[in-house]
């Protein structure tokens, strides 16, 4: 088993995360609001840039979920190498986005995480391929080149699964290489990096991650101890988020997508657009209302079988238990019925 770039830099942060969040449970700051009860200040990081990924969360801030919720939350963009564990661990947010088999390594390497809501039933990762390239499934990627974010778990899972001899090169989040080599494959967003590719003339085809049978969530996470002081305010960012999810793509996305365009001078209607598209094509947000999914479902079973699959790969050390990082009991009371 290779050694995973990601996961020699979780064992090395580990003393100082533990330490930083062991100082991390006072209080979140109250804002006072005109004639009204005051408001509860959440700092809530995305995982990157202001984007269409990030629609339910916009349109909830933009319409005024958050509000009505009695929260106060400031979105703060992500964006390359940066360090959420680390920005929670110094007390620089409160809630964050993040994939649910990230949450589980956190688990392994003992790090108070926790999992409290799912805004995608799929994550939007998938391979990126020219329409012309011969392979079709992943079986046909044996002895074939990726670019790939270092360390990413779902290499692992398609080299043991689908007995590949499958080689990579760090990802350097440009598509330069792709656009002048037809035989190039390369790590992408269904939702992102296939909108640039035809902007440029291309003819690009995506193979869905999700579809290999590894198929995380994504999810929003916090440290044990916010979630111990703040727990109401917890549960009210999880429906508040869910209720602009639903808002953003079956309603009016104006207001989020304004928002997004505003603070992200790369984005654009179009663009935006063609996201919102992929992830109804590719049941992304929503699931597959004929497999019994929908938005912000998240189970016990699926978090548990995640957690097998990275045992059996040794991305953790042992199974863990899904109570040490996930929790149902903070969903709208219809999701949490179905989640155990």
């Amino acid at each position: 088993m290779r050694t995973h770039a990601i996961r020699l830099r979780l064992a090395w942060m580990l003393p100082a995360l533990l330490a930083g969040l062991a100082g991390c449970s006072k209080p979140a700051p109250a804002v006072a609001g005109a004639g009204a009860a005051a408001l509860t200040k959440i700092r809530f990081k995305t995982d990157w840039y202001p984007q269409g990924e990030h629609g339910g969360f916009y349109q909830a801030l933009a319409k005024g979920f958050y509000r009505q919720a009695g929260l106060d939350v400031d979105i703060v963009p992500g964006g390359p190498g940066v360090l959420v564990p680390q920005l929670m661990a110094s007390g620089q947010v409160d809630i964050a986005m993040a994939r649910s088999d990230d949450l589980i390594v956190y688990a392994g390497q003992n790090l108070p995480f926790v999992i409290v809501g799912a805004y995608m039933e799929h994550d939007p990762q998938a391979l990126l391929l020219h329409d012309d390239d011969p392979a079709r499934t992943f079986a046909d990627l044996n002895h074939r080149t990726v670019m790939a974010t270092p360390g990413v778990y779902w290499m692992d899972y398609l080299r043991a699964r689908y007995h590949l001899d499958l080689r990579e090169i760090p990802l350097n989040y440009g598509l330069a290489q792709f656009m002048s080599d037809k035989t190039f494959i390369q790590q992408c967003f269904l939702t992102n990096e296939p909108y640039y590719v035809r902007k440029n003339g291309g003819h690009p085809r995506t193979i869905q991650l999700s579809e290999s049978g590894y198929d995380p969530y994504r999810v929003i996470f916090t440290t044990q101890a916010f979630l111990k002081d703040h727990t109401e305010a917890v549960r009210a960012f999880v429906a508040a988020s869910l209720r602009g999810w639903d808002d953003f793509m079956n309603g009016d996305p104006a207001p989020a997508k304004a928002m997004i365009i505003a603070r992200n001078e790369s984005m654009s209607d179009d663009f935006i657009n063609f996201s919102m598209q992929a992830m109804r094509e590719h049941k992304i947000v929503g699931g597959d209302p004929k497999s019994g999914e929908r938005l912000g479902m998240m189970t016990r079973k699926r978090m548990q079988d995640q957690v097998e699959e990275l045992a059996q790969l040794k991305i953790i050390p042992q199974l863990i238990p899904v109570e040490k990082f996930a929790r149902f009991d903070l969903l709208p009371p219809e999701l949490e019925q179905v989640a155990h």
